[in-house]
Formats: structure tokens, C-alpha cells, sequence
């Protein structure tokens, strides 16, 4: 789009990432501006599982989240062997939500990113219905094939777009808020207290 960046059309079909289970597919737009910014995203998806389906997958992992007695806490997730524990697999699957806002808001046209393993996570207990934690994620970016480190705060309740705040060591500049704009679901891929950054 001339004086506007370039505009892909895609095509596309998801899948469960604990299950590699058809999760639906998409038609997307992605405008890349030419100014340094995230790219402008227009999706819309068929989802193979139904809405009352997502939610109570959401509704079973929050239940067993807001019912720890102990935090949870993790590192190496997945270990060296691709390996996670069973008590992991929620910090799990919130990273994996959380950190897909990352991966947008710093992709660019010739930049991408994927998740490489949690490093470390730590849920906090709140006095409220949130879930929190906070994390330090490793996402490898292509095609540098570098590893970038990043701290992420991540809060969740059902039905309510996940919370994100992000600062990556690649990054000279203070921390960013990457709170998604729609309802989202840790079912599938699956405020500040206690901790400074």
C-alpha cells in the first residue's frame, strides 16, 4: 500500500499445542507500517471446538490455578529433553498465551519469533479472582537464530483479555504493556502486587 507499509493476506490452521489437535483455521490481514510499530492485524477464525467447550477448558485450568495452596513455581519449562511436569503444565500454558503478545508487538517484516522455553515462573496469590505470575521467557528470533531473554508479568481472569507487561534485555527502553484488545482463552494453546521488576 503505497506511503503504508505492505499487506499480506493469509491462510491458516491452528492447532492445540498440548495435542496437535485441529484448533480451526483463519483468514488474516497483516499490514506492516513503514513507521516502527507493531503490524495491524485483522483475524477472523473458525474455531473447531465450541465457545462452551473453550470456556470450560478455561474455567477447569483457572479452578485448578486459584485453588494452589503453594505458588507454583518452575525453571527450564520444558527441560533439555522437552519435558514438562505435570504441576508446570498451567505456568505453562499462560506463558504460551502471554508471550504470543510479545511475539507480536516486536515482529516486524523481516523478523519473527518463537517461544524457546520459560526459564523461570512464579504465580503469585492475590487477595483478588486474578491469576498472576511473573516470568522470564526466552524467545528465538528468525532468522538471527539470537535468543532473547524477556520478563513478563502476566495476569488472567476467564473472559477477560489476558494482562501483559513485557521488558526484553534486547530492548533500551521501559517496560510495555501488551494487553490484548479481545476476550482470550488459555484453553487451547492453553494489579502489580508483591514483586518489582
Amino acid at each position: 500500500i503505497p506511503g503504508s507499509g505492505h499487506k499480506y493476506y493469509l491462510q491458516f490452521t491452528t492447532e492445540d499445542y498440548r495435542t496437535g489437535e485441529d484448533a480451526g483455521s483463519c483468514l488474516a490481514t497483516v499490514l506492516y507500517p513503514r513507521t516502527k510499530s507493531p503490524p495491524v492485524v485483522n483475524i477472523k477464525c473458525t474455531q473447531a471446538k465450541d465457545q462452551k467447550q473453550i470456556q470450560e477448558e478455561d474455567n477447569r485450568l483457572y479452578q485448578k490455578l486459584r485453588h494452589q495452596t503453594k505458588p507454583i513455581i518452575g525453571n527450564n519449562i520444558p527441560d533439555s529433553y522437552g519435558n514438562i511436569e505435570p504441576a508446570l503444565e498451567p505456568a505453562w500454558a499462560l506463558a504460551v498465551a502471554g508471550s504470543s503478545y510479545i511475539m507480536w508487538e516486536k515482529s516486524t517484516e523481516n523478523l519473527g519469533y518463537f517461544m524457546a522455553q520459560v526459564k523461570s515462573a512464579k504465580q503469585w496469590l492475590r487477595g483478588d479472582d486474578f491469576i498472576e505470575f511473573d516470568y522470564t521467557i526466552l524467545l528465538h528470533e528468525i532468522p538471527t537464530q539470537e535468543i532473547i531473554s524477556c520478563h513478563m508479568r502476566l495476569t488472567w481472569l476467564p473472559s477477560h483479555p489476558l494482562k501483559v507487561k513485557y521488558f526484553c534485555s534486547s530492548e533500551n527502553q521501559g517496560l510495555e504493556d501488551g494487553s490484548g484488545m479481545e476476550s482470550g482463552s488459555a484453553a487451547g494453546v492453553l494489579h502489580e502486587s508483591g514483586a518489582n521488576f
